[in-house]
């Protein structure tokens, strides 16, 4: 009987060993896991023709890009924000091409289109689509992704 007590204590034992050492390297797996996922998805609203605001987005984004090159960013620009995305009203036109370059994508509602009585051929090129600009942003927070609203 003292044997059996003894074989058990010994099986008790190298199971608690083996918890702990799964335990350890599932902890390790995620602390590893977590250092070399892909960083950041955001995504901005862009709802003001307010020039202030888009220079203050474009240096948001590169500052962004600087310190984390894997961050994505999309920005999706509706209403009065449509200014910024139009050929003969943007004066961030360099900034959006840079970006582009960078990963970051900029998008058009479609609904504001039509409101504003705006041709697609007049948004740079650069420019992305979507079809209802609200939608989109929900869909990606739905995706993980922070939100963030542009502007003052």
């Amino acid at each position: 009987m003292v044997e059996f007590v003894k074989l058990d204590l010994q099986k008790i034992k190298i199971m608690k060993t083996n918890f702990l050492l799964a335990l350890f390297l599932l902890s390790f797996n995620h602390f590893v896991n977590s250092q070399t996922a892909s960083s950041h998805k955001i995504i901005f609203q862009l709802t003001t023709a307010d020039t202030l605001a888009h220079k203050a987005l474009m240096k948001q984004i590169k500052n962004i890009k600087s310190v984390s090159p894997d961050t994505k960013i999309e920005v999706v620009c509706h209403g009065p924000g449509l200014e910024m995305l139009q050929k003969e009203k943007s004066i961030v036109k360099n900034g959006i091409k840079e970006s582009t370059k960078m990963g970051v994508e900029f998008k058009a509602c479609e609904f504001s289109l039509k409101e504003r009585k705006v041709e697609k051929t007049s948004i740079v090129e650069e420019s992305g689509f979507v079809e209802a600009g609200i939608l989109h942003i929900v869909s990606k927070q739905e995706q993980g992704w922070t939100y963030i609203k542009a502007g003052f």
